[in-house]
């Protein structure tokens, strides 16, 4: 049996977007995880709102977006050049332990990865190199280059043309139910990587096609 095309989600599930909390710290305090938070709540927020307007920005202009109503919300006066220290921060974030040894175990089991996300190729890749994950995957697709954001379900058609594949012979591996779901309706499979414990799937009367704790799980899923 041919194996599954993978397409890893990379905000969320391959990279810890709390990996902005010690940045936001020098100028929250203890609020910093919880604007972290809110920064990525709206950050989403924000894609979904423009994907549903066809009023399309790309990902980095949510972020700076959703950092501003953060900056407002929490009356942090910040200048230009602390905006910008801030928003780098979303260009180094760090790996999860589990991303590197399960992408090295699929590479190995022969396994053809992809990138799938609402951040441009460009910044995906950045992340992909600065973290040494970049070798094992074949190509970022990202929603960039249709002017939408997941879940559009022209999103997912999208990536099944890019990597000439078939939605039932393609996962999704994603920690956000909003993509998990997606995929779904797409006609994919869906592995939801649920990292929180205390996280719960949106009762919309779909199931991931499987929920895993980590993404080491991965190789027994398809083993």
């Amino acid at each position: 049996m041919a194996r599954p095309v993978l397409a890893f989600d990379v905000y969320g599930t391959l990279f810890d977007t709390r990996g902005v909390i010690a940045a936001l710290a020098a100028y929250a305090g203890q609020d910093a995880g919880a604007l972290a938070q809110l920064w990525r709540d709206k950050q989403l927020e924000y894609s979904f709102r423009k994907g549903l307007m066809g009023a399309y920005q790309d990902f980095t202009q949510c972020t700076r977006q959703a950092l501003d109503y953060v900056c407002t919300r929490a009356g942090l006066a910040l200048d230009d050049e602390q905006r910008s220290n801030l928003l780098a921060a979303y260009d180094h974030l760090p790996a999860f332990d589990d991303a590197e040894p399960a992408l090295e175990q699929l590479e190995t089991d022969g396994f053809a990865i992809y990138a799938f996300s609402n951040g441009p190729a460009r910044a995906v890749w950045s992340l992909l190199q600065s973290s040494q994950l970049a070798p094992y995957f074949l190509d970022v697709i990202s929603v960039d280059e249709i002017r939408s954001f997941k879940p559009d379900p022209e999103v997912y058609r999208h990536f099944l043309r890019r990597a000439n594949c078939h939605g039932s012979g393609t996962w999704l591996v994603s920690a956000n139910p909003f993509d998990v779901i997606g995929a779904l309706a797409a006609g994919w499979q869906a592995a939801w990587v649920q990292r929180d414990s205390a996280a719960i799937f949106d009762p919309w009367d779909m199931e991931p096609s499987a929920t895993l704790r980590n993404l080491t799980e991965l190789r027994a899923l398809f083993g």
